[in-house]
């Protein structure tokens, strides 16, 4: 089987595609933001975990805290913005998989990673934040647990 995307597409991924620098104030529905989340939990993965983690900013009070720590250019979208996404990646997530992972072998390690690695780190201390539910002090994380 061949994986080809025909010319539109590609013109549409790679060779049109532009950053978006200005947004509608049109509401970002959960729904949207769940079918977003469908296509890229799909993404390659390692021992079917993701490291990329996303916190979704809607309230004015989120944004504050926010664009405090931005830019001074992008502070203006961002304040006004319906949602705010924060993309990150936990370049250590495979350091929890003995624990997310307790019936599989552990993968191999290089020889240059540090003792610390040879066995699981004590539940105390996360390498992320869980997934929780929106309040004032904290705000919402995707995907949502099940």
């Amino acid at each position: 089987m061949s994986l080809v995307l025909d010319a539109a597409a590609q013109d549409l991924l790679f060779r049109e595609a532009r950053t978006a620098n200005t947004f509608t104030d049109e509401p970002v529905t959960d729904e949207q933001v769940q079918a977003i989340y469908d296509l890229v939990k799909f993404g390659p993965t390692a021992f079917n975990q993701s490291p990329l983690r996303v916190v979704l900013v809607r309230s004015a009070e989120g944004r504050e805290r926010l664009v405090q720590h931005m830019a001074e250019g992008n502070r203006p979208k961002t304040a006004t913005a319906p949602l705010v996404a924060i993309l990150a990646a936990d370049n250590e997530f495979h350091e929890e998989l003995p624990a997310l992972l307790p019936t599989s072998r552990r993968p191999r390690t290089s020889s240059s990673r540090s003792a610390r690695s040879a066995s699981p780190p004590p539940a105390s201390t996360p390498r992320c934040r869980p997934p929780t539910s929106s309040s004032a002090s904290a705000p919402p994380v995707w995907p949502p647990a099940r």
